[in-house]
C-alpha cells in the first residue's frame, strides 16, 4: 500500500496545485474584466473629467486588482467620436494611460458597429494583465489577460477632459 501511495501522491500533489493556480488565474480574469468595466463607467458619469479625477480612477481601478499587483496592469481610457470629415469613422477625442502609451488624439480607431451614435461619443476602457503565477514551476514567464469595455456617457453626449 505504502508503495502504491508513493506512486500516486505526486500525481495528486501536482493536481492540486494546479487546481489552485488554475483558480488564481480565473479569479484574476474575471478581475481584469470588472476593472475594464469599471474603469469605462467611472468615466462615463461625468460630463467633465479633469485629470485628478481620472487620477482617482486609475487608483480605485488598481484596488479591483488587489491582491494581485497592479503594477503588472496596463489601462488606457480614451473618449471616441466619430471623425466630422467622414461618416461613419472614429477617431481619438482624448485618451489616458497607466503603465503603457494612450492612443494619440485624432487618430482612427475602429469601434463595432452601431455602438456611437451620430453627434455622440463612447468611452472605451482597455486592460491588458501579466499574471504570474505564484509557482513558476510550470509557467515561467506568466502569461497576458486582455479585456475592453465600451460606455455610452450618461449626462451628455460627451465627457470632456480638463486639465
Amino acid at each position: 500500500m505504502a508503495v502504491e501511495f508513493a506512486f500516486i501522491a505526486p500525481i495528486l500533489i501536482v493536481l492540486f496545485v494546479g487546481t489552485i493556480a488554475l483558480c488564481n488565474a480565473l479569479i484574476c480574469r474575471a478581475k481584469v474584466t470588472t476593472v475594464a468595466a469599471s474603469a469605462a463607467d467611472l468615466v462615463a458619469q461625468d460630463e467633465t473629467i479633469s485629470t485628478a479625477q481620472l487620477n482617482d480612477v486609475f487608483s480605485a481601478v488598481n484596488a479591483i486588482v488587489y491582491p494581485y499587483p497592479s503594477a503588472g496592469s496596463r489601462i488606457i481610457i480614451t473618449s471616441i467620436k466619430e471623425d466630422p470629415a467622414h461618416r461613419g469613422q472614429y477617431v481619438v477625442d482624448w485618451s489616458v494611460a497607466q503603465n503603457t502609451t494612450a492612443h494619440s488624439p485624432g487618430s482612427s480607431i475602429s469601434v463595432p458597429t452601431g455602438l456611437v451614435t451620430s453627434g455622440a461619443s463612447v468611452i472605451l476602457a482597455e486592460v491588458s494583465y501579466t499574471y504570474t503565477p505564484p509557482s513558476t514551476e510550470f509557467i515561467a514567464n506568466g502569461f497576458t489577460m486582455n479585456d475592453s469595455f465600451y460606455a455610452r456617457p450618461r449626462r451628455s453626449a460627451f465627457v470632456t477632459k480638463t486639465s
